[in-house]
């Protein structure tokens, strides 16, 4: 298990997965969702199936793969884009990565600061919790700050 502080770029990461920080209602129109949504139009496409068919919630993660590097890891932290997050929502989502990320073939992981931007969190608050669930984990995490 490594967790790496990066002060850089996410989309400068190697590693094999990008969690994308989303809603439960289909928009990404700010932040990095809509970067990811300009740099993986599938990706976007899927997801926002998934919301429309509501098969996509609070509590649950989705994972698009593509043939090459990254996949994504859509994280919801809000569940409608106009709302903030909540640090429960957080907690539970890493709980459950925790839990499933094995399952899911990822082998190594770069986190934005989950709900932080648009979400309204606090940096000093989030952070501590995602350093104590991901370094539970045996792959290589990097967060960016």
């Amino acid at each position: 298990m490594i967790v790496k502080i990066q002060n850089d770029n996410i989309f400068n990461s190697k590693c094999q997965t990008l969690v994308n920080t989303v809603n439960c209602v289909g928009v990404m129109g700010k932040g990095l969702a809509l970067e990811m949504k300009k740099r993986y139009p599938l990706m976007y496409e899927a997801y926002r199936k998934h919301c429309i068919n509501k098969v996509f919630n609070i509590k649950t993660l989705y994972l698009y793969r593509q043939e090459k590097d990254p996949w994504i890891l859509c994280f919801p932290t809000k569940i409608h884009w106009r709302n903030p997050s909540k640090i429960e929502w957080i907690e539970y989502l890493l709980k459950h990565f925790v839990e499933t990320y094995k399952q899911r073939g990822i082998t190594s992981i770069a986190f934005p600061m989950l709900g932080c931007s648009n979400g309204k969190l606090k940096k000093e608050d989030v952070l501590p919790l995602m350093e104590k669930y991901l370094s539970q984990c045996d792959i290589l995490i990097e967060i960016y700050i």
